[in-house]
């Protein structure tokens, strides 16, 4: 079998690439990335093995050079004849940014691009497989405080928090208008935060939000609202297991479920526990975060509420010495926030009956801990910035 994986060198893609390496089933695995050489190409998918000290084997690993905004990307790949043998295509690759500054940067990749790889996988003479990484987040921001299940989307109707879950929405779409029913699956992680081993996560993604929170302590969200998340690795051991699985579903939830769901009080208790020396979490209504806002501009109202937890503001003035790093940091916050108070867990059933190898995931509040030294090291006002 011959792999074709976008998004290779991504925090998802990373995990994805190395879990793929691993089976004997796959001959060779072409990666395609952003690139100006073949030389850099190998550089960075050698660094996404070294991270862990897993073992990189050039012979199977195969860089393929493209970018989803160029406008020539399918004629591109017809014309490249090293993989007309693909097999398979995990389409991973997305721009993941909830910045609406990035709105368009992400309807091109994650819709535009898509739809050129899948012009080129019409043409492949063995296409056995397109296998998208999509979101469970698709289902928007009308559902809330309950499970929720697959075939509840995609609904055109959902109204969504950022670009970001709306392209992935509307690629699950137009993959059923280019492939056959028979060629299609479909992954659907919740949300993806840190990693359950203890190593290094490949990248912060989520868990900057995790040391946002972390910093503030006075937290504008629900303490109690339902958290489905999941690390990457088990994110990646899924999918690829899911790939090899004998399948009775085209959609599957790659998620903690009810028995492994969370809430923001529990993930907290834990990263509490361990930096002791900062006030403890405080979570109170996300109307107090406006108040945020304009406390940082040095234009909040004396009668206002905030007022009332001076420690807080000490604190941060303390922390922080420049309350517009508050600004920033919280309308970088702002979308995950809004995440977190939807109270979403999304069933994992189908997964679990249909890949007997892959058990219920750990819940983020115990496997957080393995995160912790790594939260502690994350440039918050970097992660703001560059979303």
């Amino acid at each position: 079998m011959n792999v074709f994986l976008t998004g290779s060198t991504g925090f998802l893609g990373g995990e994805l690439l190395v879990e793929l390496s691993k089976r004997k089933e796959i001959d060779k695995i072409y990666c395609f990335l952003r690139a100006f050489s073949e030389d850099e190409a190998n550089i960075k998918l050698e660094n996404i093995f070294r991270i862990h000290h897993d073992y990189y084997d050039e012979k199977k690993i195969i860089p393929i050079l493209g970018n989803l905004f160029d406008e020539h990307l399918t004629d591109l790949l017809i014309k490249n004849n090293t993989i007309t043998d693909t097999d398979v295509i995990i389409h991973s690759a997305a721009n993941t940014s909830f910045s609406k500054i990035y709105d368009d940067m992400v309807e091109r990749a994650n819709m535009g691009g898509l739809e050129k790889i899948l012009l080129w996988a019409k043409q492949l003479p063995h296409l056995q497989t397109f296998l998208y990484i999509g979101t469970a987040t698709i289902c928007g921001k009308d559902i809330k405080n309950r499970l929720i299940f697959e075939d509840e989307s995609p609904n055109l109707k959902a109204s969504h928090l950022v670009k970001y879950t709306y392209t992935k929405m509307h690629g699950e779409l137009i993959i059923h208008r280019h492939l056959t029913e028979d060629k299609i699956l479909i992954a659907r992680p919740s949300i993806i935060m840190g990693d359950s081993r203890k190593v290094v996560p490949r990248s912060p993604v989520i868990l900057w939000a995790a040391a946002t929170i972390n910093q503030l302590r006075l937290i504008p969200a629900d303490a109690n609202s339902m958290l489905d998340m999941i690390p990457v690795n088990y994110a990646a051991d899924a999918i690829v297991s899911l790939l090899f699985a004998n399948r009775n579903h085209k959609v599957y939830h790659i998620s903690s479920g009810k028995a492994a769901s969370t809430t923001p009080a529990k993930v907290c208790s834990t990263m509490e526990a361990y930096f002791t020396d900062l006030p403890p979490f405080r979570f109170k209504s996300k109307l107090l975060l406006n108040q945020i806002k304009l406390w940082a501009k040095g234009k909040l109202q004396p009668e206002s509420e905030l007022y009332k937890y001076p420690e807080y503001l000490d604190y941060w003035h303390h922390v922080f010495e420049d309350p517009s790093a508050i600004r920033i940091l919280l309308a970088g916050l702002d979308p995950y926030l809004g995440f977190m108070e939807l109270g979403q867990v999304f069933d994992n059933t189908r997964l679990l009956t249909d890949v007997p190898s892959i058990k219920q995931s750990l819940p983020a509040d115990v496997y957080i801990s393995n995160c912790l030294t790594f939260i502690e090291k994350i440039d918050l006002l970097e992660g703001a910035l560059n979303p």
